[in-house]
Order: structure tokens, then C-alpha cells, then sequence
């Protein structure tokens, strides 16, 4: 294509946006699915008058609450594996910085989202702009200077030529399996009303298709050295397996070679719920059947992980003498974190190549065959917890047995913070890839509801469960009003503990007195008693509030058969929690206090603290 084309850079923004594409199953399809917006006065003019311009072909959503269209964006493009993403536009000010929270989600869970905050006038004249933060000592920082830290690439344009290199840098980062995550490009308000004779070929169909990275033969090489000598080999599976398509390559890979595994909450439903190899979640939420052989484990094959420190136990897990890790990882930097034999490759071209280099070797079959008994151990364990009750204040265990026994294997259930993602961690078992869908990379109250838009917008034939405490819901519940008007069906259970109930356990639990978490124990003249139930029908929700396990489970089934999104209300026990399985976790205790009960928890974390490994 040659040429000039003459369009103000917003114009060639949302043109160049909808010239990117993807194959998925065969099909050319768009890499960007839609881009949400709420508009200001620093981008209604521009951004606004180019997105209408493309309605067609780049779909405009409008949510209630910037950070929670973010969250959705990101959900998109975790629910599709980072084959398809979406785009975010605010205008400048606190719309711009709202979005700052859920780039910090993205950044740390390695998601693509294409942000566009509006920004200054380059050209200063009505300085300072209606919003404009103003630095003192520096003329160039702007509020969106806040998104700097939580964005793989950040440009400001100021210029409408500027878009060509921009745009074309972040769509490197967008699409690297390696530097995947957010992309902020500020776009000066001015500047996107302004023309430029953009070439022809900056909006040729492009198409964009997943890297595939080999492992280099030295490090393929030594891996596989380590696993041959290894008498109890392990896998920890990461996220990278669901973003690298590899979920039927690793489970064919642990059935060859014999080696048991456990999943992280990124990469849980990666393998099959019933596969005797898979023993469920790992670390400080990990099930006992994986925590203890992984406490044994000589050396650990992780693939496609970050090991932050709840799938490590803060580094007191893996605590076998001479154990040694293998890093299998797009990312160098993952690959050989704590003195990790690094791997960088592609997680299904590592797995293949991998298995193929092994050749017939497996496991010890006591090994294997331990795995198997310890996995069939904590599934009468688990089946103990979310057993049906009777109880007037169910467990959160007890809540997630009922939405298990009405769930189906194409469903998706998903929860972001709190004392929910652990339960859930032991406790669910998903159905299928992608069944299970939790953001605890950065563990952000408020994104359950909103996320749960972008995986229903991902996967419309699935039915999305979004299970949500008391907390996050009042922190972000606008979106209920979104997925009623897109008619995108969620089916949402809150669970009502009367506060931050993981928190005051976890406050008690290092010696901590009942403070400033559960309502009853904040500081009030009166206790709030919210009606959840009315304020998600006054949203548009079909909403209903029950009492105990068995209502919980009839009205699931009346929400399945809903045309809309229904939101049902349970009181829960703030106090109980899964108490078998899990593992340490790293939570500094005071080391001076008045209070007996912190001088004792502090003394249980001095000793807990010699166990960890790092470094070793």
C-alpha cells in the first residue's frame, strides 16, 4: 500500500488499532476486540469523534468506573490467553489515574491492555488545563507520569507523527510472549485533533501470532540432566502453561515421565481435575497432598511461573537437601530466579522438546505411586469441607462446595482477593482450561465483579460465576450495571462476613487483637446493615438473598436458567476457614509490644523464619 493518508492522529490511532489481527482456529479475527471509554474533556473530542468514526469495526463500551473497565480489559485478555486484547481510554485527570490501580494489575500478571489516558495541550496554551497536575520543578510531569511504573512501555505523544514509532512499539510489547503486559500511550489532547499525511502502509493488516521460542541446546541440555538424575522430580504449574497452549502437552509430558504436579493459582485448570498426577493447588493455599510432596521434592520443574512467595511458602516449601529448580520460561528473568537452572524457551516447545530428550526415562514408581495415594488423601479431606450443611452461617468452603455441586465442566468461576482465593485454591475443581479464573498476582479487591465482564466478553458460551465477599463488593459493584446493559449474564455470589474476614483471621493469627476489620470492630456509632440484594436489584440484577447451603443451591439452578445477571446474597462465618492443607507464609510480627499474644506470635516467626531457603 502506498500513499498518503490525512487523519488526526486519534483517526489513525483507532485505524492502525483495527488493522491489527489474529488467527484463532483458523480464523482471521481482530487482535483488539473493543475499546472502553468514558468520556472527559481530554478525549471526547478527539478519541470520541475517531472511535465513533470506527464503531464498526472497533467496538466502543462504556462501563461506570474506569478502573473497573481496566479490570475487564484485562480479564479479556487473560480469559483468551493473551491472543486478543482490549483497549482503554479515559480523560486526563483522576479518570487517567483511576485507571493506575489496574495497570499495576496487568503489569504484575504479565496481561496485555493498550491504555490511553488523555493528557495535557502540548502546546501549553490554556496551561494549566481544567485536571492538570502541576509540578513545581518539572514543566513535562503530568498525572499520567503515575503510570510510568505499572507499564511495559510508556510513551507521551505530543506530536501526531509521534503515533508511527509509538504505535509500533506497543504492539511489541502487546504481543511478546516474554514482555507481555500493559502499554500506556498519553495522548496529548491537542495533539489528537491535529492532521498529518500518515503513510498508507501504517494501516495494512497485520497479523499477529503467538512466538514460539525453542530452548537454546546447552540449557535443554543441562534440564534434562537434572531431571534423569532426580529420584523425586516435581512440577509447578504456572500461568505460562494456559498462555502458551501447552495444558494438553504438560499432562501428556507428567503421564510419560511419571513426575506428579501441582498448579499455582495463574495456571490451576491447566491440567485435568482427575489426572492422578495432579495434586492440586501448591504452597501457602496448596492442597496437603501437594505441599508434602513438594516438601520432599529433589528437583522442581517450573514451568511458566514467577514463584512469588504463596506458591513458594516465602521460600520455606522446597526445603530438600541439594534441591535444585529448573525455570521453564519465556521471561529470562523468571527462568533463572533463585539460582534456578534457566530454561527460556516456549512452554509447549520446552515441554516437547524436553520430552523428547528425556526419551523413555520416568519417575521412580514410588514416587508416582505416592503422589496418587496423596491425592486421593486430601480429596476425602476436601470433600469433608464443602460438604452440604444446615448451619444458619455456612463456611466460605461450604459455600463454594454448593456452587460446585451445580456447576458444570464448561463453567468459569472467578474471585480476585481475600480469604476466597485460598479456599478456592484448595478447594475447586474446575472442569475444564480456563475454568478457573483468579487475579491474586497482585490480589486487587474490586476486580471480581468487572472481570468477570471481560471473560463473559471472551467466552460467551460460558457460563461465568463470580464469587465475591462482603468488601470488594462495596468497593466496586458499578459493574453489575454494565453487565445488565451489554447483556453480558454473570451470575454473582456475594458472600456476606461482615467485614474483612480474611484479614481479622490473619490480624488474630499474629497476635494481633479483633481491630478495624469486621464492622462489628471498626470504630462506628451504628452498624451498617447492608442490603446487597436490594442495592444489585436497584443496579438491574435479578438479586436474592438466602439462607444456608441448600437455598444457595436452588437458586443457582434459577440462575442458570436466567436471562440476566442474578446476584445471590449469603451470610457467611467470618471466623472459619480451611484449616488442612496450606503452608506458611511470610507476615512480619512485631518484635516489641505490650500485648502477650504478639510476643508469642513473634516467637513462632523467628523460628518459622529459619526455614526458608532462599538463596540456597
Amino acid at each position: 500500500m502506498t500513499g498518503k493518508i490525512r487523519l488526526t492522529m486519534a483517526q489513525a490511532l483507532v485505524r492502525a488499532m483495527a488493522a491489527q489481527k489474529t488467527v484463532l482456529d483458523g480464523q482471521t479475527v481482530p487482535l483488539f476486540a473493543g475499546c472502553w471509554a468514558i468520556f472527559g474533556h481530554g478525549n471526547v473530542a478527539g478519541l470520541g469523534e475517531a472511535l465513533y468514526g470506527a464503531r464498526d469495526v472497533l467496538p466502543t463500551y462504556r462501563a461506570h468506573n474506569e478502573q473497573a473497565m481496566a479490570h475487564a480489559a484485562i480479564a479479556f485478555a487473560k480469559a483468551s490467553r493473551r491472543r486478543r486484547m482490549m483497549a482503554c481510554t479515559t480523560s486526563i485527570g483522576p479518570g487517567a489515574t483511576n485507571m493506575v490501580t489496574a495497570a499495576a494489575v496487568a503489569h504484575v500478571n504479565r496481561l496485555p491492555v493498550l491504555l490511553l489516558p488523555g493528557d495535557v495541550f502540548a502546546n501549553r496554551r490554556p496551561d494549566p488545563v481544567l485536571q492538570q497536575i502541576e509540578d513545581f520543578t518539572d514543566g513535562l510531569i503530568t498525572a499520567n507520569d503515575c503510570f510510568r511504573p505499572v507499564s511495559r512501555y510508556f510513551d507521551r505523544l505530543s506530536r501526531p507523527e509521534q503515533l508511527i514509532p509509538a504505535f509500533d512499539r506497543a504492539m511489541a510489547v502487546l504481543t511478546d510472549p516474554a514482555n507481555c503486559g500493559p502499554v500506556t500511550l498519553a495522548l496529548c489532547q491537542d495533539t489528537q485533533t491535529e492532521a498529518y499525511d500518515y503513510p498508507a502502509s501504517f494501516f495494512e493488516e497485520r497479523i499477529w501470532s503467538p512466538r514460539r521460542q525453542p530452548p537454546d541446546a546447552g540449557e535443554l541440555d543441562a534440564a534434562a540432566k537434572l531431571l534423569t538424575n532426580a529420584r523425586k522430580p516435581f512440577v509447578i504449574v504456572g500461568g505460562g502453561v494456559l498462555y502458551g497452549e501447552a495444558e494438553k502437552t504438560l499432562a501428556d509430558f507428567c503421564a510419560r515421565h511419571g513426575i506428579p504436579a501441582a498448579e499455582t493459582q495463574a495456571g490451576k485448570s491447566a491440567l485435568p481435575d482427575g489426572a492422578s498426577f495432579n495434586l492440586g493447588a501448591i504452597g501457602v493455599t496448596g492442597t496437603g497432598a501437594a505441599n508434602a510432596m513438594a516438601q520432599e521434592a529433589d528437583v522442581i520443574l517450573a514451568v511458566g511461573t514467577r514463584l512469588q512467595d504463596f506458591t513458594t511458602g516465602s521460600w520455606s516449601l522446597f526445603n530438600a537437601p541439594g534441591r535444585k529448580i529448573i525455570g521453564l520460561n519465556v521471561q529470562a528473568f523468571d527462568a533463572a530466579k533463585h539460582r534456578a537452572q534457566p530454561l527460556v524457551a516456549d512452554a509447549r516447545a520446552g515441554l516437547e522438546v524436553l520430552s523428547k530428550t528425556l526419551g523413555d526415562w520416568r519417575a521412580a514408581v514410588e514416587w508416582t505411586s505416592r503422589a496418587t495415594q496423596e491425592k486421593q488423601t486430601w480429596s476425602n479431606v476436601a470433600e469433608r469441607y464443602t460438604a452440604a450443611t444446615d448451619a444458619a452461617l455456612p463456611s466460605d468452603a461450604q459455600v463454594i462446595g454448593a456452587v460446585q455441586r451445580q456447576a458444570l465442566a464448561s463453567d468459569v468461576v472467578l474471585c480476585a482477593a481475600g480469604g476466597l482465593p485460598g479456599e478456592l485454591h484448595k478447594l475447586w475443581r474446575p472442569g475444564a482450561p480456563g475454568g478457573y479464573h483468579l487475579e491474586y498476582g497482585y490480589s486487587c479487591m474490586g476486580y471480581e465483579i468487572a472481570g468477570g465482564l471481560g471473560v463473559k466478553m471472551a467466552n460467551p458460551s460460558r457460563d461465568v460465576f463470580v464469587m465475591v465477599g462482603d468488601g470488594s463488593y462495596l468497593m466496586m459493584n458499578s459493574e453489575i450495571a454494565t453487565s445488565v446493559m451489554l447483556g453480558l449474564k454473570l451470575t454473582i455470589v456475594v458472600l456476606d462476613n461482615r467485614g474483612f474476614g480474611c484479614i481479622n483471621r490473619l490480624q488474630k493469627a499474629t497476635g494481633g487483637a479483633p481491630f478495624n476489620n469486621l464492622l462489628a470492630d471498626t470504630r462506628h456509632e451504628t452498624l451498617p446493615q447492608v442490603d446487597f440484594a436490594a442495592h444489585a436489584a436497584a443496579l438491574g440484577a435479578i438479586a436474592k438473598k438466602v439462607a444456608g447451603v441448600a437455598e444457595l443451591e436452588a437458586a443457582l439452578s434459577e440462575a442458570r436458567r436466567a436471562a440476566s445477571t442474578t446476584v445471590i446474597v449469603i451470610d457467611t462465618d467470618p471466623l472459619i476457614s480451611t484449616d488442612a492443607g496450606g503452608h506458611w507464609w511470610d507476615v512480619a510480627v512485631p518484635e516489641v509490644s505490650t500485648r502477650p499474644q504478639v510476643e508469642s506470635a513473634r516467637a513462632q516467626y523467628e523460628q518459622a523464619i529459619t526455614r526458608q531457603t532462599i538463596g540456597h
